[in-house]
């Protein structure tokens, strides 16, 4: 019955932020969880591997052929929000921009700070995305997925999940993550949210290259540091390979001028980290998740 939102050999540039991908071999966009759990149980039929994305920020696709499916949660956007309770209930594509503006207009606090992060909620959990140390951990109740080997539908709570700086057990179990449950503050003055929320967002273009292909922020921060002050120490700031530069107006921004391949933005991270830790004695280690590199993501 679903078979028919499975297409063949798609372009995935258009799927990532920084507009750089190959061709999926198979690829999928599923509208509702029952569409997301036919896709798994279709991958192991037929013995194909599969992987998840979800807006595509954070992700460095190569251009190269990727075989197996590749699940895009863009389209799984449905959002409850209960304004009197403060309870959110949110499909793993629903994204974080449009979860911290339905907030403030519903009087609920502690998600203005996720206006500024072009990701779905899926990825923000999977990666523990955040701002500073705000993250969306703190607000998590409870997060549905698929165990991707038994197709159980599972129900896990907070205190189950392991969440680190940049860091969920996600990222080392065989669950898929399919919707979340969040508490926030009820009752906040709409008005007031909805200006923080807008000077949040405000602030962020400001200060970064949001008019412009990025990932986001390309490296995690090192313990008791900042990325971005280390490359600037290095004098990087629009160091170009090819068509990918590091941003003049944040130098953990790496950004694709027209048409930076994905060899190039590699090549450039690989040389930031290089300089850094000649330099500074200090690996620094990507965000980025990357699909198709012999890279440990």
């Amino acid at each position: 019955m679903y078979k028919k939102i499975i297409s063949k050999n798609r372009n995935l540039s258009s799927y990532t932020t920084i507009k750089v991908g190959g061709v999926a071999e198979y690829f999928a966009e599923p509208r509702c969880i029952d569409e997301f759990y036919y896709l798994i149980e279709w991958c192991n039929l037929n013995n194909q591997r599969f992987q998840i994305i979800g807006a595509g920020s954070n992700l460095l696709i190569n251009n190269i052929f990727i075989k197996g499916l590749v699940i895009c949660t863009k389209k799984m956007k449905s959002l409850i929000i209960d304004s009197n309770s403060g309870v959110v209930e949110a499909e793993a594509g629903v994204m974080l921009p449009t979860l911290s503006n339905s907030l403030s207009k519903n009087g609920l606090q502690g998600g203005e700070w996720a206006v500024g992060i072009p990701g779905t909620l899926g990825g923000a959990i999977y990666m523990n995305a955040g701002t500073g140390n705000l993250s969306l951990a703190k607000n998590l109740i409870s997060v549905k997925v698929i165990n991707n080997k038994t197709h159980e539908k599972l129900e896990i709570e907070k205190k189950d999940i392991n969440f680190e700086y940049r860091f969920s057990s996600f990222q080392n179990n065989d669950l898929a993550i399919i919707s979340a449950k969040l508490h926030f503050e009820p009752n906040g003055k709409i008005k007031k949210l909805i200006q923080t929320t807008k000077n949040n967002l405000k602030s962020k273009t400001e200060k970064q290259p949001y008019h412009l292909p990025s990932f986001g922020s390309v490296f995690k921060n090192p313990k008791n540091g900042y990325a971005a002050k280390l490359i600037d120490d290095m004098d990087l700031k629009g160091y170009k390979i090819g068509d990918a530069e590091i941003s003049k107006m944040h130098s953990n921004f790496i950004i694709n001028n027209s048409s930076a391949s994905a060899k190039d933005i590699y090549e450039l991270i690989t040389v930031i980290q290089q300089k850094v830790l000649q330099n500074k004695g200090i690996y620094l280690q990507p965000e980025v998740r990357m699909i198709g590199f012999d890279y440990p993501n």
